[in-house]
């Protein structure tokens, strides 16, 4: 297997704090790679580490095949990076910003001026090519960051928060962009603290906390993840709940208590927006084995919970179906990437006090 970045045991030290402690990084080649992590957990650091700009305490890395140490201008000709506050000559044109990037990495001049308009175009921005970067809206200067960042063709772009402060619109483009580089064979490494955008278009997805990786899978890998250690510590929890029950002592009463206020809710919910309702419809729901409790909330939406299971959703489904409804949509309230992002960060914040 080939991969964009590989780190064994990365650190960096300052002063005795490490604030990259023996990272083991690994992200395909060819792939978008995601990085999440809370403020401070060591991302920005890795980053700087992976791009060449700030040098390893200890450990090793790999940046296209090319070791950051040993082969750092190698590293720097392979990889582009689009930062979080645009780093542009705002008393340049835009133009000359990337005619600038052109000639710092040597980019041929026979073809210099064509591969600059051809990425003008891709990004929507050759309109504007003229215009000073001083006068162009946030969401222009970020387009611009990111042609100057590709105007010598890296195998690798890193963008950093590239997608903050920007309307919903300009979101958009940027994601498309960044999928499409990655269609054209670019490994992309996304660093973000939007979840939607990390599981909109990342093939895996890195969380990074105190330094290290804590998590590394697909977004659905993650949430499916979360799920099974939901249920395993519910498992473990009605056991504990058992024992104590057992031993019939009125003093266990408030650890029962409180070990069934911790148990988390297994249940699969969703909310269907349904026409054509019926009281039979809803009798015939409330009968299915996979359905616990059905509830009419107006506007032709019902909130159903469900025993979660591979087939529940289409059980309900083909019931409403049959009893001529028409359904215009299906919301699940499965597990977001930010309720894994929060589990596994306070687990690990978790595991720091306890050690401290």
């Amino acid at each position: 297997m080939q991969y964009a970045i590989e780190t064994h045991d990365l650190v960096k030290d300052y002063d005795g704090f490490k604030a990259v402690n023996n990272l083991n990084l690994y992200i395909e080649k060819g792939t978008i790679g995601g990085i999440l992590g809370p403020n401070g957990a060591g991302k920005t650091t890795s980053i700087k580490m992976l791009t060449c700009l700030i040098p390893k305490t200890s450990g090793s890395a790999k940046v296209a095949g090319y070791d950051i140490t040993t082969q750092p201008d190698d590293v720097r000709l392979k990889i582009g990076m689009v930062p979080q506050k645009v780093s542009l000559y705002s008393d340049l044109t835009v133009r000359e910003n990337v005619e600038l990037c052109a000639d710092f990495y040597n980019v041929d001049p026979k073809i210099k001026d064509q591969k600059i308009d051809d990425l003008l175009d891709l990004v929507d921005i050759k309109y504007a090519q003229n215009k000073y970067v001083k006068n162009l809206s946030g969401g222009m200067q970020q387009k611009t960051s990111v042609v100057a960042s590709l105007v010598h063709n890296p195998e690798i772009l890193f963008l950093d928060e590239p997608t903050v402060g920007l309307d919903p619109t300009t979101k958009r483009v940027l994601w498309d962009l960044m999928v499409e580089l990655n269609e054209d064979g670019n490994s992309i490494i996304l660093c973000s603290h939007d979840m939607y955008e990390v599981d909109k278009i990342c093939d895996t997805i890195n969380i990074i906390d105190a330094g290290q990786v804590v998590a590394h899978n697909t977004p659905q890998g993650l949430k499916d993840q979360l799920l099974k250690n939901r249920e395993e510590n519910n498992k473990h929890i009605r056991e504990m709940i058992t024992t104590l029950e057992l031993e019939n002592n009125p003093e266990n009463q408030e650890e029962i208590a409180q070990l069934r206020s911790s148990l988390t809710d297994e249940d699969e919910k969703i909310t269907v927006m349904v026409s054509n309702k019926t009281p039979e419809m809803i009798e015939a729901l409330e009968n299915l084995d996979v359905v616990k409790l059905v509830e009419d909330i107006g506007n032709g939406r019902l909130n159903i919970d469900l025993k979660r299971s591979k087939t529940s959703v289409n059980y309900v489904i083909t019931t409403i179906l049959s009893n001529g409804g028409n359904i215009a949509s299906v919301k699940t309230n499965d597990p977001t990437l930010e309720d894994v992002f929060v589990a596994i960060t306070a687990k690990k914040r978790g595991e720091l006090k306890d050690g401290s």
